[in-house]
């Protein structure tokens, strides 16, 4: 009877200091999955950060809406890319981001940046149509930065040397945020260290057999795969995802596809698959998907590795195929 009498004074006890926990644990907002994958791998067993970009939503296109404001406003800390990637969050984060430490991991120490692609098989960046949709990349150039924006591929994390870097920095700006959880977030970040270095692994060998098939991608998103792992993209159907490509231009890429003999053309779950279908039309070429920022996949700690994986193993089937 004393024993269920003192389990039953000790039940709320034991809630009230999980609720304690709980509130301890900092508001963290992130940008996109693949970013949110990694911190809250970091942040396993201190708190689940935040997520702007949900869903299938992608930051080509993205519009902040009024939860996403608030929860900016709350925040501790904010990660996110930079504004070649989600130029929709520069203005806020300079006010309802005001009170909390912005980690911009476009400059995480360490990390590997490519130039975009022009002219040939990719178009130029800077073009009429993009600067109208809004991403005239130049305009970051100065500015009140004392870095250029938009002068490389921003799809960083497609490289897990670089997630490894931007994990450091990750690592790093909690750390500093939240000092009592110190412990916690270190061996996390060993933990996804040596997690980044297996997954590295397995990837080159899984796209080895085919990494010297030609392929198209519907947009220039994969120079870091393709630079970490050595397989060939002979060109994007476009450089822009919020860019429709006019008739001349799939026209172009319609010849090299033929030209190129049996490779796939890649397909993206958020953008018009069906100028995958005309491009291919008439060619030995196969359609495959790639999915760079995991618009199909749920959000948590273990979604960059599946979304590494899954672009690998669609690469590999894709390009395995007899035609």
């Amino acid at each position: 009877m004393k024993l269920a009498r003192s389990l039953f004074l000790a039940i709320p006890a034991l809630l009230m200091a999980g609720a304690s926990r709980a509130a301890d644990a900092p508001v963290v907002v992130t940008s996109v999955k693949p970013i949110h994958s990694l911190v809250s791998a970091i942040m396993e067993g201190v708190g689940t950060p935040e997520l702007i970009v949900d869903g299938a939503a992608s930051p080509h296109t993205y519009n902040l809406k009024p939860s996403n404001a608030r929860i900016l406003q709350d925040a501790k800390v904010i990660f996110w890319v930079g504004p070649g990637l989600e130029a929709f969050l520069e203005k806020p984060l300079e006010s309802l981001g005001a009170n909390a430490s912005i980690a911009e991991l476009e400059n995480a120490p360490g990390l590997v940046k490519l130039k975009f692609r022009e002219g040939g098989a990719f178009e130029p960046h800077d073009d009429g149509d993009e600067a109208e949709a809004g991403h005239d990349h130049d305009k970051h150039v100065g500015g009140d930065h004392d870095h250029d924006h938009g002068e490389f591929d921003t799809h960083l994390w497609l490289d897990p040397m670089n997630a490894k870097a931007m994990a450091e920095e990750i690592t790093t700006t909690l750390v500093a945020a939240d000092p009592a959880n110190a412990l916690t977030y270190q061996a996390n970040a060993k933990a996804l260290d040596d997690k980044l270095d297996a997954l590295n692994a397995e990837i080159s060998g899984i796209v080895a057999p085919v990494k010297d098939k030609p392929f198209i991608v519907f947009h220039d998103a994969y120079q870091y795969f393709e630079h970490r792992y050595a397989v060939r993209v002979a060109g994007s159907i476009t450089v822009s995802p919020e860019t429709i490509p006019g008739a001349e231009r799939v026209s172009e890429i319609h010849k090299k596809v033929a030209d190129l003999g049996a490779t796939c053309v890649f397909a993206e779950p958020q953008f018009e698959p069906r100028l995958v279908d005309v491009v291919i039309e008439g060619t030995k070429a196969k359609a495959g998907v790639l999915d760079p920022e995991a618009a199909t996949l749920k959000a948590g700690p273990d979604l960059y590795f599946t979304l590494m994986r899954g672009i690998a193993n669609s690469m590999k089937d894709c390009l395995s195929r007899e035609s």
